[in-house]
């Protein structure tokens, strides 16, 4: 199995092109949850200056968040007050006052590209600030926080004194992908018995039936066809900035790698049946016996043909 790029591969390579040799450009992409960008240069005369939209569906739920204190954070100057026509935020970009070539401009594209990532960090960083703060109260539980970043699928973060609890809602379309994700997904649940990953965070999956922690809200999906699954995050999982980065980009991914990875497994088995189908048609095609023909004389030698 291999783990997702977080930052997004087209806005990386294009500023990494564009840094080395301006030139216009207008570029519309989506990324994983239907999130849409645009990387354009408004003046053709001016192909330094780029702008860079995004338009994400759980925006207005991001904001409740302080989604606008990270990118603020994470952007400072680079960040316009008021946003794209048809976008949730917007980046004015200038090639001209980017670092040098080197590891410096790297990070500098990385954190651009990153900015879904940063986006969707909102609740994630608000849930491990309110563990804090009721860890040092002593008790109590923190606002349930959703994020409805897909069609039918959600996700949940609320704190507590102890821990954090991550819930994802997901959808299984097909018969098939509900086989492959109950296989993936009891994985992730026994693989924290092994003794070298026994520091993992806890995960529960349950299908139809919600955890505890969503139950009582009204019209969750009822049928075969959803499924939960629970990541609870202790206080060591975001103990220091660097792990809290980790933590939050890594369990972003999660819905994206699981259903990349149904994909990949369905391939998988549709490849090695038709191979096998194809060995068969060759077993079957040496097993055909061919008319043996007997040549049939007559008494004096001559040999009787039919007519």
């Amino acid at each position: 199995m291999i783990l997702l790029e977080p930052h997004n591969h087209i806005i990386y390579t294009t500023l990494t092109e564009k840094a080395a040799q301006p030139a216009p450009l207008d570029v519309q992409f989506v990324d994983f949850d239907g999130v849409r960008f645009r990387l354009t240069t408004p003046d053709r005369k001016a192909p330094t200056a780029l702008v860079l939209s995004m338009n994400i569906r759980c925006w207005d739920e991001l904001v409740r968040y302080n989604v606008g204190d990270i990118l603020q954070r994470e952007y400072g100057s680079l960040l316009r007050a008021e946003p794209e026509s048809g976008y949730n935020v917007t980046l004015d970009i200038n090639l001209e006052q980017i670092p040098p070539e080197g590891e410096a401009r790297d990070a500098f594209i990385k954190s651009i590209s990153l900015l879904k990532r940063n986006a969707l960090a909102a609740p994630f960083e608000l849930g491990f600030q309110t563990q804090k703060q009721l860890e040092a109260a002593g008790s109590g539980q923190g606002e349930l926080m959703a994020l409805n970043y897909r069609d039918e699928e959600v996700i949940y973060v609320q704190a507590s004194s102890d821990r954090v609890t991550v819930i994802f809602s997901t959808m299984f379309r097909e018969e098939t992908d509900r086989v492959f994700g109950k296989v993936f997904l009891q994985e992730f649940v026994d693989a924290r018995r092994l003794p070298t990953i026994q520091a993992a965070p806890q995960v529960l999956y349950t299908t139809r039936e919600p955890p505890l922690e969503i139950r009582h809200l009204q019209g969750l999906h009822d049928t075969e066809d959803v499924g939960y699954v629970t990541f609870v995050l202790f206080p060591r999982h975001f103990a220091k900035p660097d792990v809290v980065a980790l933590t939050i980009t890594h369990i972003q991914l999660f819905r994206d790698y699981l259903h990349y990875h149904i994909k990949c497994s369905k391939a998988y088995m549709h490849s090695r049946m038709r191979h096998r189908v194809s060995e068969f048609q060759k077993v079957l095609n040496r097993a055909k016996t061919e008319a043996a023909v007997v040549d049939r004389k007559t008494a004096s030698g001559r040999t009787m043909s039919l007519r």
